[in-house]
């Protein structure tokens, strides 16, 4: 099976919102659904308050997944989604702002909030399941095909 990078790209952008998993410090689930903006890296962009259950478990342990899908009747497409989460950098966080404030402009104003916070994740493993096509597309991308897709190779499985 096969994925081109527009195509992946084009799924995860067709989605405004998607659900993101943490681990609280005593090793629990905690999930919820996040407004995210997709880099052309596969780096997910959101905002939060650093007081929320997700901006503390980050903190404590940066490791995140997204679940990505749709509620449409004739939706069989999803992506499943593991990485590392971080603030964003002085010299990266107006390149990342402005890309999620195009989708949500809304978070312009947010932004002065107090304790407003931005992160950014480095994807380190997706799946992409297709189960409109027969047999099903899936495709698993580790950190090397990720690398080799963002620099606009086609993977093949």
């Amino acid at each position: 099976m096969a994925i081109a990078k527009s195509e992946l790209l084009e799924f995860l952008r067709s989605n405004r919102y998607a659900v993101q998993s943490t681990v609280n410090d005593k090793g629990f689930p905690q999930c919820a659904v996040m407004a995210i903006v997709v880099t052309d890296d596969f780096e997910i962009v959101f905002d939060t308050l650093a007081t929320t259950r997700k901006a503390i478990n980050l903190r404590a342990n940066p490791h995140v997944a997204f679940a990505f899908g749709s509620l449409a009747p004739d939706a069989q497409y999803s992506v499943q989604y593991e990485g590392i989460a971080r603030s964003l950098q002085p010299g990266e966080r107006e390149r990342l702002l402005e890309l999620y404030f195009k989708t949500f402009p809304e978070g312009r104003k947010r932004a002065a909030w107090k304790d407003m916070t931005h992160f950014v994740v480095q994807p380190t493993w997706i799946r992409y399941l297709d189960y409109k096509a027969e047999p099903p597309n899936i495709v698993e991308l580790d950190q090397t095909a990720l690398r080799a897709l963002s620099q606009g190779q086609t993977m093949a499985y």
